[in-house]
């Protein structure tokens, strides 16, 4: 590869050949940034989460101390994140915050969410002092959050414009309604995931 060549496609060069232990030294060299060097981690974490026994602990671990000495605290929580959409562990307690059973029961109650839909994806301890997963369930609010909001946005496109010429009849009252409904809830599940990965100081306002 060029010395010039963007890393993201030098890594996917390096992984595609299976030299992923290249691709982690490429990714050492550079600058971490929010974009194309966490697009890069990405394919690194995608890799190795095809990978088993010691192939996987040698290109997991030096991936793992390289987030765990980023100086940009979102750019780390991000890429823990991406990581575990992998299937792959790079926080044992030092990214995220560490939550229990009791604390996850008091979030869920103050946004107002039924805790049978965490629990689809999600499997929670019985006991309350027990640790919960918190990645994971920062990617299931996410995931609730993303499917409300679209949904709500889809609604919004199909109510007449009220300064247009088209009057607002009966089943566009109850599309707005629902529409409504489901921007309550994106806001309750961005919270709640917001809440879970130590985020509380960006409230939602809107869904743009």
């Amino acid at each position: 590869m060029q010395s010039g060549a963007r890393i993201t496609d030098a890594v996917e060069h390096f992984h595609r050949r299976g030299d992923l232990k290249r691709a982690v030294k490429l990714v050492r060299t550079r600058s971490p940034e929010r974009l194309r060097w966490r697009s890069a981690v990405g394919t690194l974490t995608r890799g190795a989460g095809q990978l088993g026994g010691l192939d996987r602990m040698r290109v997991e671990e030096p991936i793992r101390e390289m987030v765990l000495d980023l100086p940009d605290t979102f750019l780390q929580r991000e890429v823990v994140l991406d990581a575990r959409l992998r299937q792959v562990d790079l926080d044992r307690g030092e990214v995220l915050p560490r939550w229990s059973m009791g604390d996850l029961r008091r979030m869920v109650h103050v946004a107002r969410l039924p805790i049978d839909r965490i629990t689809r994806y999600v499997r929670l301890p019985v006991e309350f002092d027990q640790p919960v997963d918190t990645a994971a369930l920062v990617l299931v609010g996410r995931f609730y959050a993303a499917q409300h909001r679209e949904r709500a946005e889809h609604l919004w496109l199909q109510i007449p414009d009220e300064d247009g010429p088209e009057p607002m009849r009966l089943h566009h009252q109850y599309m707005a309604q629902r529409a409504q409904q489901d921007a309550d809830a994106f806001r309750r599940w961005a919270a709640f995931s917001r809440g879970l990965s130590g985020i509380t100081t960006r409230p939602v306002t809107a869904l743009s």
